[in-house]
């Protein structure tokens, strides 16, 4: 039984099933290499994959050859987010149809799931995240919103500090940054066990400045502790 994850270069979102035995892949065009790149005791890995994900026959055939139980996707959030507002016109005139185009790589992760229907039968539950930003528009209103502290009491005292970025996110992901969830086919949405953010400013932005690649990728990083919450809830849906 796979679980796929699209945009999803950390890893983070899956790694609580591969621990429990399921394959799972991640999907982004940054991967360095792709192939098995982690293996569990349990019998679950993780896959990375670099597809072009703008490309429907791609994710028709990803549907065909991994056929996911569950979907999660990430789609880029540079061309949607109404953080981004002021730099939407000069976009326009480059691009006419940037924001089309950024909708269709965010509906991607629901595409692959209605793929994946056709061709086994069997709804995949998914969800795909944003900041606030015009899918809300564009789309449809998100079912739901969060913060990454709401999730942060998931996290043991093992798992607290963070594997990758600990000098710049909190312990525990305590802290704030408003994230919607378009979600669809029965995924649950994990019950809240919060921790009190580090502060009233999320260090992701008082720590991180410029566009550079390092900057976005660590201030997209899938909170861990939403990701745990998320497989504690929809484990029973897929096993």
């Amino acid at each position: 039984m796979s679980i796929v994850s699209l945009f999803d270069l950390s890893g983070h979102m899956v790694r609580p099933w591969a621990k429990a035995g399921f394959h799972c892949v991640i999907v982004d065009t940054q991967h360095e290499r792709e192939g098995m790149i982690e293996h569990f005791p349990s019998g679950g890995s993780i896959m990375a994959l670099r597809i072009d994900l703008s490309n429907a026959e791609s994710l028709r055939y990803l549907a065909g050859w991994k056929k996911p139980r569950m979907v999660f996707s990430f789609p880029p959030c540079d061309d949607l987010a109404v953080s981004g507002a002021a730099w939407f016109e000069k976009k326009r005139k480059e691009n006419p149809n940037f924001q089309n185009d950024a909708m269709a790589l965010a509906m991607a992760g629901s595409y692959l799931a209605f793929e994946t229907e056709k061709l086994t039968g069997r709804l995949a539950p998914w969800f795909a995240e944003n900041p606030v930003s015009r899918l809300a528009t564009m789309w449809r209103k998100p079912n739901y919103y969060f913060n990454p502290c709401d999730y942060g009491g998931y996290l043991s005292d093992i798992e607290a500090y963070h594997p990758t970025y600990p000098n710049i996110i909190p312990s525990r992901d305590a802290y704030t940054k408003k994230t919607c969830l378009w979600t669809g086919n029965g995924f649950i949405m994990p019950t809240p066990k919060p921790v009190k953010p580090v502060s009233k400013d999320s260090p992701l932005h008082t720590k991180l400045g410029g566009k550079s690649r390092r900057t976005k990728n660590i201030r997209s990083q899938t909170p861990r502790g939403f990701a745990k919450a998320v497989f504690l809830a929809n484990v029973s849906l897929v096993s």
